[in-house]
């Protein structure tokens, strides 16, 4: 293959933790390969050689530096390698010739690859007895919402399958079946998708089976300055959080029609015996929903149910000057005089830049981990904020099963187009709400339903095609360059909030003819120009034509989900059927390639490349060496009237730790004796909103402290002429008002106590 310069090296010397190894090197089109001889143990009785290799697929490269040897160094060549599962390795030569051949290799065979099908998912033949398991016939979407109750023959649910994108004309990302309330029409959906980033409506994800509480996802909405609404969507959600009333129940005391979306209470059998569950909450969260439950006593036009307890929510989970921008930008949150049956609650989930910046702290404390045995600085671990990061995620998802399994609610979660941070949300609490998502095979249901049916970006947030900025020679670096980036292509240290979040609304607004590039420089992902306007698409273009990866797209959000889960299963080590190796294992696959199933970022994508004929699914992977996998401390019984057998469980926030095994660690390294937890931060929740009132981080307490509209207006305007993003040097008028309308909102509404409980000045 011309890619290979150099297929076998001899004699190179591999550092891995401060240990070296003696072997080749071989460079085979989807490998490389080191081979080493171990000495056997001692007690071996043969007292053999044992041959070893490492075997690594140049997907899984995350950064690849070549350090050449000038004669008056008297240092070998070398090559350092970190890899996307946090293995760091330097491969020394004796030439610095084939040191060179060795790194073009790598390079070619990861970042220039150009299509898709060329990587190894697509060759890869498995052995028996995974040969023998079709791992794609495992999730049948019809199959999974007739576990949950839904299906035609059971038409009285209050809900049913929808075939409006069966051709994916209607939402090119979504899912081909969807699952709305059997009160909407197929024609209600058309002109609601209209309303919503990418027609990404409101759609069923998960139905509770004791009290057909609903969690649905959706994208944002596009509100915008001028405060655009539909009727057909609030009809939709309408529908959705009134779904669980019966025709019986659909009469209030005095004959007359609830208001749309209040569900009336069901007979007492459904209450979750919750008196075990209670001790396991932190206090945050006892005054999160103190907080929503108050603003709902607040909102004068609705009525109380289920004893006063039901407070269907509205998740929108991003940080408050986020979906203020998003609204200048054409986009952004529900207006909830719109939707007075329901309370909105902000949750300040940071966006997949922050989430890369993170990581790229982590690693940058483990990244000498080729040369040195020593600890990583626990110090600078705890100012990446991971832990801050997954516990937030955690407590966001606490809020959302908490309302949907005790306080009987219905939940809308969205962030922008909703296929990160809501699939993140949106998976953690079915997982704390149902055991069946608990086992093996309904974890793979999970990911199958929330992050690959959904539309979760796996391409675009992992970076399969590798890029150049992960490359680099070292006596060709230039001051200031890649040195600034961390090697990631984003440049450390964070800027003023709400001018990052305008900067993304300014790229909202600019005309965008790329598929490639999808989100703004905030994270914040594109919405349709018009309501009737397709995404741009050449007939006859397949999925597999040329691709690279955008290294600002890149986010490791489906790493985040695995690091939650397996922060439940370390804190409820009975309640899962699979073991910490099985979510270990589904992270490698994540990047390895090896398999189809992530590869493609949409079901439709995955169907036009025919990925199901062409390449294998990871969960043939699993299943075949299933018990490998078994958690033996798993306790299948479920009884909520016996203390750790409850239906449901929920996060100890201040017991998030360091996944120290993924990180290739020891527990002790990083996460040692027991210490302060305040770098987990404060509540994720930020703001609470009804039609009636607004407390803490919300836009509408944002745009109130402004005295007019004109420096609203002025910003917007700046942004339709397509401004330079505003720094601290050379700001706007407009801008710099806009920023002190921000300083001003903390100032005046993050008292102590809103700091404490999220929302409490404005609720006492």
């Amino acid at each position: 293959m011309d890619r290979i310069k150099v297929s076998k090296v001899e004699d190179v010397t591999l550092w891995r933790q401060g240990t070296r190894f003696q072997g080749t090197l071989h460079l085979t089109s989807h490998h490389l390969i080191f081979s080493y001889t171990q000495p056997s143990p001692i007690e071996d009785s043969d007292n053999k050689p044992r041959k070893r290799e490492i075997w690594i697929t140049y997907p899984m490269i995350g950064f690849c530096t070549f350090r050449p040897a000038p004669p008056a160094s008297h240092q070998p060549p070398s090559i350092r390698l970190r890899c996307r599962d946090f293995t760091f390795i330097a491969f020394h030569f004796l030439s610095e010739n084939s040191a060179r051949d060795v790194y073009d290799t790598i390079k070619s065979l990861s970042c220039r690859l150009g299509r898709l099908e060329r990587l190894y998912a697509f060759h890869f033949k498995p052995h028996p007895p995974e040969k023998d398991i079709n791992g794609w016939e495992l999730y049948d979407a019809r199959k999974e919402f007739a576990r949950l109750g839904i299906s035609e023959e059971n038409p009285d649910v209050g809900w049913r399958i929808s075939e409006i994108n069966k051709d994916f004309q209607y939402s090119q990302t979504y899912p081909s079946l969807l699952v709305v309330p059997s009160s909407i029409s197929d024609n209600v959906l058309n002109y609601a998708g209209r309303y919503r980033s990418r027609a990404r409506i409101p759609a069923l994800s998960y139905l509770h089976s004791v009290n057909s509480c609903s969690i649905t996802r959706s994208s944002q909405p596009l509100v915008g300055v001028r405060n655009n609404r539909s009727a057909q969507d609030e009809k939709l959600v309408a529908a959705i959080f009134s779904s669980s009333r019966t025709d019986v129940e659909s009469l209030d005391s005095s004959g007359s029609t609830p208001h749309p979306g209040v569900t009336s209470p069901n007979n007492s059998s459904v209450h979750l015996q919750t008196s075990s569950m209670e001790s396991s909450f932190v206090d945050a969260e006892a005054l999160e929903d103190a907080a929503i439950a108050r603003a709902n006593e607040e909102s004068k036009s609705r009525q109380r149910v289920y004893g006063a307890q039901q407070s269907n929510l509205i998740v929108d989970a991003r940080p408050t000057v986020n979906a203020f921008a998003m609204q200048v930008a054409g986009a952004g949150s529900e207006n909830m005089d719109n939707y007075k049956f329901a309370t909105k609650a902000y949750l300040g989930i940071d966006n997949i830049h922050v989430m890369r910046d993170s990581l790229t702290k982590v690693i940058e404390t483990l990244k000498d981990s080729d040369l040195t045995p020593l600890p990583p600085n626990r110090e600078l671990l705890a100012k990446s904020g991971w832990l801050k990061h997954i516990s937030n995620m955690l407590d966001g998802a606490s809020l959302i099963a908490r309302q949907v399994g005790i306080h009987h609610s219905h939940v809308l979660i969205h962030c922008s187009d909703g296929w990160d941070r809501t699939s993140q949300l949106s998976a953690l609490s079915q997982l704390m709400l149902d055991p069946y998502y608990r086992t093996i095979d309904g974890f793979i249901i999970l990911v199958e339903k929330d992050w690959l049916s959904f539309g979760h970006m796996f391409r675009h947030r992992s970076g399969f095609m590798g890029s150049d900025k992960w490359f680099d020679v070292e006596n060709e670096r230039i001051s200031g360059n890649r040195l600034s980036t961390n090697g990631n292509g984003t440049t450390g240290g964070g800027s003023n909030a709400l001018e990052n979040a305008l900067a993304s609304a300014r790229a909202f607004l600019k005309k965008n003819d790329s598929k490639e590039d999808l989100v703004g420089p905030d994270g914040e992902m594109r919405p349709y120009d018009s309501p009737t306007q397709k995404p741009n698409t050449t007939p006859g273009k397949d999925v597999t034509d040329i691709v690279i990866t955008k290294v600002k797209e890149t986010s490791p959000v489906f790493h985040q989900f695995l690091d939650a889960t397996y922060q439940l299963l370390y804190q409820h080590p009975t309640r899962f059927e699979f073991n910490e190796r099985f979510l270990r294992r589904l992270f490698y696959h994540l990047y390895s390639c090896q398999y189809g199933t992530f590869l493609y970022d949409n079901e439709k994508q995955r169907r036009e490349a025919r990925v199901h004929e062409k390449t294998r699914s990871v969960w043939g992977y699993f299943l075949s060496r299933k018990q490998e996998f078994i958690n033996e401390q798993y306790e299948r019984t479920i009884d909520d009237n016996v203390r750790g057998q409850e239906r449901l469980l929920f996060p100890r926030l201040h017991e998030t730790r360091w996944w120290a095994e993924l990180f290739g660690r020891t527990d002790a390294e990083m996460n040692g004796p027991t210490a302060s937890r305040d770098d987990l931060g404060s509540l994720v929740l930020t703001g609470v909103e009804t039609a009636n009132m607004s407390a803490g981080d919300t836009p509408k307490n944002l745009a109130r402290l402004s005295e007019d509209n004109a420096a609203l207006s002025a910003g917007y305007a700046n942004l339709r002429a397509g401004s330079s993003t505003p720094n601290s040097r050379s700001r706007s008028p407009a801008m710099a008002r806009m920023d002190d309308l921000h300083s001003r909102n903390h100032s005046r509404s993050r008292s102590p106590a809103i700091q404490k409980v999220g929302m409490e000045m404005e609720l006492q």
